[in-house]
């Protein structure tokens, strides 16, 4: 299976972890992950070091998508609307934005408990999309 972002999120058999780095000096978790240097402008270091993400976190914010969108991007046809949820993860407290699979924005709530998941995209490539929490 292609991920439609190499090096973004990973599926083992536990399920679908999205890959963050950490800053090895003042503790910063980053999501996408970052190579080069911690985001927080007031620590210097250098050393990001891979980190495994939760899997699970609550609804920040929610909306979703009833028309297609423009290319490059592949919308199925006859477009769907896509539902779209930006989601705090549990214990690191930063935000992800992703697709909702399974799940209407009229089944969704703010503080909602979510679960990471994966979905094809239109176009083929496998992508992590959040989804009730079991």
């Amino acid at each position: 299976m292609t991920y439609a972002i190499d090096g973004w999120f990973a599926v083992e058999p536990g399920g679908v972890r999205l890959l963050g780095t950490r800053c090895a000096g003042c503790g910063t978790v980053c999501f996408p992950p970052r190579r080069d240097s911690c985001p927080n402008p007031r620590c210097e270091v250098t050393d990001m070091e891979e980190t495994l993400l939760p899997r699970r976190g609550r609804v920040w914010s929610y909306t979703n998508a009833c028309y297609p969108p423009p290319a490059p991007y592949v919308a199925a046809q006859p477009y769907e609307p896509v539902t779209l949820a930006a989601v705090e993860l549990d214990e690191v407290g930063i935000v992800v934005l992703g697709q909702v699979k399974g799940l209407t924005v009229e089944q969704l709530a703010v503080g909602m408990e979510l679960e990471l998941t994966s979905g094809e995209l239109a176009d083929g490539p496998l992508m992590w999309m959040w989804g009730r929490a079991s």
